[in-house]
C-alpha cells in the first residue's frame, strides 16, 4: 500500500509576523535551515524504510501561493508534484477532502498522511518510524491521528486522550512510543491547572494535527458526519480544471461549502460511529513543535552557550536566551535576556519572550489601520520572479526586478505612469508597442505612459533590473493586462 503525503498549506501564521505576512506566510521561510518549511515537510517522508511512498506529494493550498509553491517544490526537485487550488479558504476537513477525490479519481485509494505546511519536525528517523506504524493500522482501514507526547503541561495545544492498546496480545510494547492505542476524545485547549493533570496521568498527548487514513476510508467518514461537505466538494471537484502544476477547484461550488476542521468534522465523532471501523493515536516523539510563535522558534533552534539564537549578521554582547532573526543588516543585541528581536526590510519587532503572544494583536491593530505591513513584504514574489520596492516618494518609485530564466510578464500598460527599464545583469526582451528588442546591461530602455509593453528573460540566468516608475499613480493595480502565460487576464 502506498503512503501519499497529503500537505495543508493554508495558514498566515500572524504570530510570527514581521517575517510572516499574510501574502508570504511562515510555511514558505526558511526558520530553521536552508530549507521552508513546506520544503521540509515534503521531503519528511523520503528514504522512509520499508514502505513504498509516493515520491510527489500533494499540496493544497490557496490562489494566492501557487507560483511560489510550485517554484518551492521544483528547488527540491519535486516539481511533478500535485497542487489543488482553493478559490476561498474552508479549514481541514474539505482540503482534506478535495485531496482524497483527487487520489480516487486517478484511480488509487492510497494511504493519505494529512500534514500541516508549517510543522518542524527534529528527528526524522523517529518521525519515519513513527509514520510506519501508523501506515499498518491504516491499511486495515483505521483512521489514525498522530498524538506528541508532552514534555510540559502546554495550555496552547488541544489534547487527546488515548485509551487501551489496539493490540492487547503484545503487552511488551506498552511502554513503545509505536504502540497504537484506541482514540478515546479530543479536548480543547485546557487551563494551566487542567493542562497539569493532563500530563501527571499519562493517558493524554498533545493533538498535532496530523492525520493517517486510505482515501476511501476518509470519503466514508466524512459522508457520514458532513455529506453537506462531501456533496460541495464533489460538485466543485467534478467541475475543476487542469491548468500547468495546478489543479483548479470551481469557485461557485465550493464558496458554499461549509468550514471545518479534520478534528471537528469528523475525528472527534468517531466513538459514535463503530461502523466507520477503529480511530487510533500513536503516541510521536520526534522533536515536534507547530513554531506557533517566535518563543516556540527559539525553543527548537540550536543555540550557542549562552542560549543564544541568531539567524542572519548577528552580534551579541552580554546577552542570554534571546532570538535575532535578522534578514537585511546587522543587529547587534547588547544585554538582552529572554528577547525576540526580528528585523525584515520594512518592520522591526522587539518583545520578550513571555509576550510573543501578543504579536497578533498587533498584526489586527496594522489591519485596523489599513496598514500593507500586515498583508506584504516590500519584497514581492510573482509567477515570474520577483520584485523589490527599493525607495519611493511623491511621483516615483524604484525597484529591483529579477525574472527567471525563460519567464515572461504579462502584456500590459499603465493609465498613470512611465517607466524606465536598466539592465543590471542578463538579457532581456523588450516589446514596446510594435517594436520587439534585445537589451544587454548596462543598457535601458523608456516605456511611455499608455504604451503596451512587456518584459521577458529569453536568458539561462535571472534577469536583474532596476525600473524607475514616474507618474500621478503608482499602485500595483493599475495594471491593463492583454495577455498573460499565468492566467491572469481576466475572461
Amino acid at each position: 500500500m502506498m503512503i501519499k503525503s497529503v500537505i495543508l498549506s493554508g495558514g498566515s501564521g500572524t504570530r510570527l509576523w514581521p517575517a510572516s505576512r499574510e501574502s508570504y506566510p511562515k510555511q514558505l521561510l526558511p526558520l530553521t535551515g536552508e530549507h521552508s518549511l513546506l520544503q521540509q515537510t515534503a521531503l519528511r517522508l523520503q528514504g522512509i524504510p520499508e514502505i513504498d511512498v509516493d515520491p510527489q506529494p500533494l499540496v493544497v493550498t490557496n490562489e494566492e501561493y501557487r507560483f511560489v509553491i510550485a517554484e518551492q517544490l521544483r528547488e527540491i526537485h519535486l516539481g511533478q508534484s500535485q497542487i489543488v487550488l482553493e478559490p476561498v479558504g474552508r479549514n481541514t476537513a474539505p482540503a482534506l477532502t478535495l485531496a482524497a477525490l483527487t487520489a480516487i479519481a486517478e484511480g488509487d485509494d492510497s494511504i493519505l498522511l494529512a500534514m500541516p505546511a508549517d510543522h518542524v519536525v527534529e528527528d526524522v528517523k523517529a518521525f519515519q518510524k513513527t509514520i510506519s506504524a501508523g501506515a499498518k493500522q491504516a491499511s486495515q482501514g483505521s483512521l489514525v491521528t498522530f498524538g506528541i507526547i508532552p514534555d510540559r503541561a502546554e495550555t496552547g495545544y488541544g489534547y487527546i486522550r488515548a485509551g487501551a492498546l489496539v493490540d492487547q496480545s503484545n503487552s511488551s510494547s506498552i511502554e513503545s512510543s509505536l504502540a497504537a492505542r484506541h482514540l478515546v476524545l479530543f479536548v480543547e485547549k485546557p487551563d494551566a491547572d487542567t493542562a497539569a493533570d493532563y500530563v501527571a496521568s499519562g493517558e493524554y498527548l498533545w493533538n498535532s494535527g496530523i492525520f493517517m487514513m486510505k482515501a476511501s476510508v476518509w470519503l466514508k467518514a466524512i459522508e457520514h458526519f458532513r455529506p453537506d461537505i462531501l456533496q460541495a466538494c464533489r460538485q466543485a471537484f467534478e467541475t475543476r480544471q487542469l491548468d500547468a502544476d495546478f489543479i483548479r477547484i470551481d469557485k461557485k461550488s465550493f464558496v458554499e461549502c461549509p468550514s471545518d476542521s479534520i478534528d471537528y468534522a469528523v475525528m472527534e465523532k468517531l466513538h459514535d460511529a463503530p461502523q466507520l471501523g477503529t480511530s487510533v493515536v500513536l503516541p510521536l516523539s520526534a522533536g515536534w513543535s507547530d513554531v506557533g510563535a517566535w518563543d516556540a522558534l527559539w525553543s527548537v533552534s540550536a543555540k550557542n552557550e549562552e542560549g543564544n539564537v541568531a539567524r542572519g549578521e548577528v552580534m551579541f554582547q552580554s546577552s542570554h536566551n534571546t532570538l535575532v532573526h535578522a534578514n537585511h543588516r546587522l543587529v547587534a543585541a547588547i544585554g538582552c535576556e529572554n528577547m525576540i528581536i526580528v528585523e525584515t526590510s520594512d518592520a522591526v519587532m522587539v518583545a520578550h519572550q513571555s509576550r510573543t503572544q501578543e504579536v497578533k494583536a498587533v498584526v489586527a491593530r496594522l489591519k485596523e489601520e489599513g496598514h500593507t505591513l500586515a498583508q506584504a513584504h516590500r519584497k514581492v514574489y510573482r509567477p515570474w520572479g520577483w520584485y523589490d520596492s527599493i525607495d519611493s516618494g511623491e511621483r516615483f518609485q524604484v525597484k529591483r526586478i529579477v525574472v527567471n530564466p525563460g519567464a515572461t510578464l504579462s502584456l500590459q500598460m499603465h493609465h498613470h505612469r512611465a517607466e524606465h527599464w536598466i539592465v543590471v545583469k542578463g538579457t532581456a526582451e523588450v516589446t514596446c508597442g510594435e517594436k520587439v528588442f534585445l537589451l544587454a546591461e548596462n543598457e535601458s530602455t523608456y516605456i511611455p505612459l499608455g504604451q503596451t509593453h512587456r518584459l521577458a528573460n529569453p536568458g539561462k540566468v535571472p534577469l536583474e533590473m532596476i525600473e524607475v516608475q514616474s507618474g500621478s499613480y503608482l499602485g500595483e493595480d493599475d495594471i491593463v493586462r492583454f495577455e498573460d502565460t499565468y492566467g491572469r487576464v481576466p475572461a
